[in-house]
Order: C-alpha cells, then structure tokens, then sequence
C-alpha cells in the first residue's frame, strides 16, 4: 500500500549475485496502470501467477512484506503447485478487525478530502519504530516519498481491497512448503502474536524476530533480515 518495488532494494543487492530476482508493482503503484482502482486481493494473486507464466517460471520462491505476504497467502490458495517457499515477513493471515478497517476507512476519507500528505505522515509514524527515524533516516524518506507520489485513487483502491481481504487462516495447515516468517520486534502494526500464529498452524515453518525493527524490517534492519532470507534460500536448496 502505498509503497512501491523499491523498497526491496537492499534485498536485490544480495540476492542477485545468487539467484534470479523479479520484483513488481502491484496495481497502481510504481509504474502500474491505475486502471478503475477497484481492486481484489484475487486480482493481485491473478497478476501474480499471470506475471512468472510470463516470466515462464514454473515454480518460485515468494517474498512478500506486509500486504505482499498476504498476497502470498492468496496465491497458495489459489495456485499452491506454483509456489516452492514462501518468505512471509510482517504479514497476517487473519481479515482485518473492526478497529483496522475503521483506520481504513478514514485515511480513505482524508485522502480524498485532503489528498496524501496527511495519509503519508501518519502512514511513516505506523509503520516504522521509532528508533529507525535516527537509525534508518534514508527508508524513511523513502516511504514518505513513495507514498505521496502514489495515485490517490490506488492507494484508496488498495485500502478497501485490505478492509475486504479473505480471511487466510483456513489456508495455514495446507501450507507444505518451505515457509520463514519473520516480524520486526517493533511491529505494531503486525502484532508478534499474528507471526506466532502463522508459524504455529504452518507445519516445519521457522520463525524469526528481526530486532530494532517496526513493520518495514527489510529496511529497518536490512543485514538481520538478509542474514535470516539467504540462509533460509540455502537450507531448502533454491
């Protein structure tokens, strides 16, 4: 939401000097058509299986933050002989609670009310520990700029496909694949409990707490976060 591809850029750096790595931008954001803005989380697993049967990639490994990992989820689902592992990192299974799409529903508003710099200022305040606008000043320029430079009417699209998402916990004890979870210690907007309960349902699933981190761990603690991603790519042989 509100973020777009190049949040995983201390990822790819490491990454590509072992393996091929493809990251994409979900609906209306990045470089993305826009299009009518009425989007579904079925729509994203859709493009995601539309994207490696491009890419004719038979089977991948997911990495998905946030929203991204509760596409992942969807896309198991819907599509689990596509999948080798998953990498769920700040990320839930269950639908939002009341509280949650009530949130939703007024960023919507002030969105369309005031446009996005009220969104993205509170978005930044969220999402991140606190300790990361010292530590980490750099990603926080980067959501705040990537946010604001969002079509407001993607970002609206995108909060009411959060606020209407399918309930995934159903989906965990079918999960037989290779899965890491890994959640920032400071995540408030993910709560610990939501990852414990992923790794609890999920058979021969590991879990990991990414310290100094708040929801965006990639970037709070990018060298925890890549230490825990590559040793897991090599423990399942990828």
């Amino acid at each position: 939401m509100a973020l777009d591809q190049t949040i995983w850029t201390p990822q790819i750096l490491v990454l590509k000097e072992h393996y091929r790595v493809v990251t994409y931008n979900i609906r209306g954001h990045g470089l993305s058509n826009v299009g009518d803005a009425q989007y579904t989380y079925k729509m994203f697993a859709d493009d995601l299986k539309s994207l490696i049967d491009y890419l004719e990639i038979d089977q991948a490994v997911l990495c998905g933050l946030s929203m991204g990992g509760a596409i992942a989820l969807r896309a198991y689902d819907i599509y689990p002989h596509r999948i080798k592992a998953m990498i769920l990192s700040d990320a839930r299974s269950e639908a939002d609670s009341n509280e949650t799409k009530y949130w939703r529903e007024n960023s919507i508003e002030s969105i369309k009310k005031d446009g996005l710099e009220n969104f993205a200022d509170e978005f930044v305040e969220t999402i991140l520990a606190s300790s990361s606008f010292k530590r980490h000043p750099e990603a926080v320029e980067l959501i705040q700029n990537t946010a604001l430079s969002s079509p407001p009417e993607a970002v609206c699209g995108v909060l009411l496909a959060q606020a209407a998402r399918t309930d995934m916990k159903h989906v965990l004890g079918k999960i037989t694949v290779p899965t890491l979870i890994m959640v920032g210690e400071h995540d408030d907007f993910t709560p610990l409990s939501s990852s414990q309960m992923m790794h609890d349902k999920i058979v021969n699933s590991e879990f990991k707490i990414i310290p100094k981190a708040g929801h965006m761990s990639n970037l709070e603690n990018p060298e925890e976060f890549n230490h825990n991603l590559l040793e897991f790519l090599e423990k399942i042989g990828f």
